[in-house]
């Protein structure tokens, strides 16, 4: 669903938008569009022209690309986040595709636009490139992380990751299906679902259908750096 953008006194505005001074929240309020997705909607897909930059103001999506024989899925992001830079600045064809995993809200700015705020705007800039250097940070640290442990160190990492960097809080639901938590993770779904239903059986976690409660914290931990 199309929004009108309101820039002036956003609760969503980024670390970023913060240090643009007012003609250029003005600029960005005329260059820019919100559009509401549900979950499981396509905001855009690999491989098609990019146009825009894209800030996740609202929600959870994941971020996947197709290999010759699967989907692979490379990383979850949370709001508020920017996507869609590098396509602004080296290439022209967005890398990979987005996929809401939950009612989302997404700003599409033109990318001309946001580029003249990177030259004109220092801080604005800072804040960008710091942004895409600790998402860079975390991208690596969890390709190594799978690349060494098995699947219920990955598995447990996953569950962590959810706690302390999605949800931050013991409950919550998993927003992926048994078969995109196998993607994410590098493993089968007959996998993801054997070590969860494990990981309840040993009072780990409590778990229903999609709902988990982290009930054993310290030994989820020992099993992710030991796995």
């Amino acid at each position: 669903m199309l929004e009108k953008n309101k820039c002036f006194g956003c609760e969503f505005q980024s670390s970023a938008t913060k240090f643009l001074k007012t003609e250029e929240l003005e600029k960005l309020e005329k260059c820019s569009v919100g559009i509401s997705f549900k979950k499981n909607d396509i905001i855009f897909k690999e491989n098609i022209f990019s146009s825009n930059v894209i800030y996740l103001k609202k929600g959870i999506i994941k971020l996947h690309k197709k290999t010759s024989s699967k989907e692979k899925i490379i990383k979850i992001v949370k709001s508020p986040n920017y996507l869609g830079i590098p396509a602004t600045f080296n290439e022209k064809f967005h890398y990979y595709s987005a996929t809401a995993l939950s009612d989302t809200i997404v700003c599409f700015i033109q990318k001309e636009k946001f580029k003249d705020f990177i030259y004109s705007n220092a801080d604005f800039a800072y804040k960008i490139i710091k942004c895409l250097c600790e998402n860079e940070i975390i991208l690596l640290e969890q390709c190594f992380n799978k690349s060494k442990k098995n699947v219920r160190g990955r598995i447990a990492e996953t569950l962590l990751f959810f706690y302390n960097k999605i949800f931050h809080k013991k409950k919550f639901i998993i927003p992926l299906t048994r078969d995109e938590f196998g993607k994410y993770i590098d493993t089968s779904r007959e996998s993801v679902s054997r070590v969860l239903t494990e990981f309840n059986n040993d009072k780990i976690i409590n778990l229903t259908a999609k709902n988990v409660e982290i009930l054993n914290e310290k030994l989820l931990e020992i099993i992710s750096e030991n796995g």
